[in-house]
């Protein structure tokens, strides 16, 4: 086991490490080399809610697992995916079809043609080929995914009966979309809501992305849908309802573990986290990132309370 640097230092490296990619793992001959398993991980968190309850549930599963962790929050994956990849950070929770559009992009340039999409497997093998050449393992994906959705107010949706976009683009209704101001170009916002669901999308109220004021525009009237994610537990309190996306236009980002193959790669890490995977739903996911940003509780207590339910982890 090579030594570790203090987590103070740590922090110092990956600020640094944001100016270049470094070395290749190819060069380093680190890929071909058996599947590492250090008995003490570094976890990262790309420093919001869901990442941290995550990164807070990782922790808490190898632990039990016999691991001994830190975790550290790094919120641009620019500084934490090459950290990853030099072994300064050992795990972070990722999503599959973002992390592998992002790795395409960083190996074809910019303009590379993406490669996620919504068919999670033809997803896995792609994010598989890009990840294991940089000395990265992706681990199996679970029942949770986290992707890109789109609400309406619930009385507007029992008036004109819809349950899926396919209803929205049937009834011939003009939207006026709340969303960020990409989704005037983005393929999986107002042009696929066209091209696939043949919606009537007028215009793009540029608010973001499930923001409170989207979401006040749409339970007022003022716009007709919200871009926000399948993981929003607040439009219960907005009065809005997701329609589901029965097409499938939106990507495959399931929640999937992403390990440094030289220090985490073993079984041990696998079969530890993979118990997640049999348990986490959507739903869950959505109730406890309303926890913590709604009814303000640690992600750290949250997450272990989630996995005592599921008995995954003794209770205290």
């Amino acid at each position: 086991m090579r030594p570790r640097p203090a987590l103070s230092a740590l922090l110092a490296l990956l600020s640094a490490s944001a100016c270049t990619t470094g070395p290749s793992l190819e060069s380093r001959g680190e890929v071909t080399a058996p599947p590492g398993n250090s008995r003490h991980l570094t976890i990262g968190s790309a420093g919001f809610t869901e990442s941290d309850l995550l990164a807070q549930m990782y922790a808490a599963l190898l632990g039990r697992a016999g691991y001994s962790t830190e975790i550290i929050s790094v919120t641009n994956r620019e500084i934490y995916e090459p950290a990853l990849e030099s072994g300064q950070i050992d795990v972070v929770p990722e999503y599959a079809a973002t992390f592998a559009d992002w790795l395409n992009a960083r190996k074809n340039g910019a303009g590379a043609t993406p490669v996620g999409s919504p068919d999670l497997a033809a997803t896995m093998r792609a994010l598989r080929a890009l990840a294991e050449p940089r000395g990265l393992t992706v681990l199996d994906p679970g029942r949770a995914v986290d992707q890109n959705a789109f609400a309406v107010a619930a009385p507007y949706a029992a008036k004109h009966r819809l349950k899926t976009l396919s209803d929205l683009g049937r009834s011939g209704l003009p939207v006026r979309l709340a969303a960020g101001d990409e989704c005037v170009q983005r393929p999986y916002c107002a042009p696929g809501l066209r091209k696939t669901y043949g919606i009537r999308v007028t215009a793009v109220d540029p608010k973001g992305v499930g923001t409170t004021q989207a979401k006040q525009a749409v339970q007022k009237g003022q716009d007709q849908m919200v871009l926000t994610t399948t993981t929003d537990a607040t439009l219960d309190s907005f009065g809005l309802v997701l329609l589901a996306d029965d097409k499938h236009l939106q990507n495959a980002d399931y929640i999937v573990p992403v390990v440094n193959r030289s220090r985490a790669g073993g079984e041990g890490v696998r079969k530890a986290l993979g118990k997640l995977n049999t348990v986490l739903t959507t739903a869950d996911l959505a109730g406890l990132d309303e926890r913590v940003d709604s009814w303000r509780r640690l992600p750290e207590d949250v997450a272990r309370t989630y996995l005592e339910s599921k008995s995954l982890i003794p209770r205290h």
